[in-house]
């Protein structure tokens, strides 16, 4: 009997989806049976089937939206736009597609000699898509890839294989090949094969670091293979010179709470000016009071929901009683608000008399606050870390921006802004043990596609003129 993969409801604890374990081999085998097809489709017919699939996304948003809801118990106002941001990829995709892979004709090297710039897709891609964002996240990847002519075997989450699911069946509603796109379920063994096949062309991952490193020593083995890592980040928010407290408050809670700490450019760390914090302090907490925490179609809508199982919930748990015992002080505790159920109230830690800070990603609402004297030490600090994902600073001085913009190593640097926030415009991604150079979002096209250059003449008119007896 094959082995079988089950979701539940975070919150209910009900079996949402159960299914067998896929095979490989046969996935990889069907993938490079459709790849010449696929490639030679002409790409406006591949656009067309693409915009097919936005149309349908737009029309099944409330049901999409319900099942990445129920499936990773975050809020169904900020699961419904998820949906609508995977509908939202196929015109951004396009547009970076034609912005940054189109066909570039280059000046003439000689009369009658040609050349130029064209682009080749890499073949089959494995996708393996994180829980957090089950949808938005892998959709990220195929869409631009599929646009490039590669064809797709994504693994979802074991975490959350509905909603993979209903992603894949979208994109063969629209018309997308069945074996262009395919759904492969399984857990990490089944990642692990799929990364070592010699069937597949490159692999786009977007999950933890220690996922990214592992998948690392894979491809080194094979660096003609395409990798594209994005990847967690402890990452810094510096609120320091701000007239506004209660606006910096609220950016520094959406920026650590936001998806109940499940997104991979939350604030894990609040620099602050020491002797100038208690008032921002306060009015985190104020405010933190006031979170509504529940499920997913609670009426009034809750800001946060659950984490996406007991084991995170529990692994948090761990991560911030380890913090205390190091020393942190209690700001704001993290609970559990009901025993047997992965809710987690917003913790905040001073971590300023700690001798190790940890750094490390804790995927859950868990902000550590660290005082510093002065902006030279609040950069110093921001930049203490492997990371290099997102930070942002909350201060009313262009000067201090300008500074922390050029001084900050981070791949999204915000002002005055979250640092969850980035425009599906812009390339993303980040340096350091966030990702291998290979930015998603608008520069995904970069990783779906390499470029061939070719000088073309007519006829060959060619002499040996020096070096012949």
């Amino acid at each position: 009997m094959s082995e079988m993969i089950i979701s539940t409801d975070p919150v209910t604890g009900q079996i949402l989806w159960q299914g067998s374990v896929g095979d490989v081999d046969q996935a990889v085998s069907r993938a490079r049976s459709v790849l010449s097809g696929w490639a030679k489709t002409a790409l406006e017919d591949r656009i067309v089937i693409l915009e097919r699939f936005a149309a349908i996304i737009r029309e099944k948003a409330d049901i999409f939206g319900s099942i990445i809801a129920r499936e990773t118990g975050k809020p169904f106002w900020e699961a419904k736009t998820e949906a609508q941001i995977v509908a939202n990829k196929v015109d951004i995709s396009v547009l970076a597609y034609k912005d940054r892979s189109y066909p570039v004709a280059l000046p003439d090297i000689a009369p009658n000699i040609k050349s130029g710039i064209s682009y080749k897709p890499h073949g089959v891609l494995a996708v393996l898509g994180p829980f957090n964002f089950p949808a938005h996240l892998p959709n990220g990847h195929i869409v631009p890839a599929l646009i490039a002519g590669n064809v797709i075997i994504f693994k979802p989450s074991e975490k959350t294989p509905a909603s993979g699911e209903f992603l894949v069946q979208c994109y063969h509603e629209a018309g997308v090949p069945k074996e262009v796109v395919q759904l492969l379920i399984g857990g990490r063994a089944e990642g692990e094969a799929l990364s070592r096949h010699n069937g597949i062309d490159g692999l786009l991952f977007t999950g933890s670091s220690q996922g990214g490193v592992a998948l690392s020593r894979v491809f080194a083995e094979n660096p003609g293979r395409i990798l594209a890592l994005e990847m967690g980040g402890n990452n810094p928010l510096v609120i320091w010179n701000s007239e506004d407290i209660e606006s910096a408050a609220a950016i520094a809670v959406q920026s650590a709470y936001l998806s109940a700490g499940q997104r991979c450019t939350c604030a894990r760390r609040l620099i602050v000016e020491d002797g100038k914090h208690q008032p921002l302090l306060d009015a985190i907490q104020r405010l933190i009071g006031r979170l509504i925490i529940d499920q997913p179609f609670a009426d009034p809508q809750p800001f946060m929901g659950s984490v996406i199982d007991n084991a995170a919930a529990d692994h948090a748990e761990k991560a911030y009683n380890d913090l205390v015992a190091n020393g942190a002080k209690i700001l704001h505790p993290l609970q559990r608000l009901e025993q047997g159920k992965p809710f987690l109230t917003p913790a905040l830690l001073d971590m300023t008399d700690c001798a190790d800070k940890v750094d490390e990603e804790i995927f859950a609402p868990v902000l550590k606050v660290i005082r510093v004297s002065d902006f030279e030490a609040a950069i110093k600090e921001a930049n203490n870390t492997r990371f290099g994902l997102s930070a942002a600073l909350v201060d009313d001085s262009p000067e201090d921006f300008m500074r922390f913009r050029d001084e900050v190593r981070a791949g999204v640097i915000n002002w005055n802004r979250p640092t969850n926030g980035a425009p599906s415009t812009a390339p993303f991604g980040g340096v350091g043990l966030s990702g291998n150079h290979r930015p998603s979002a608008y520069f995904a096209a970069d990783y779906c596609a390499y470029p061939v250059t070719s000088t073309e003449a007519l006829k060959p008119d060619t002499r040996i003129t020096v070096g012949l007896k």
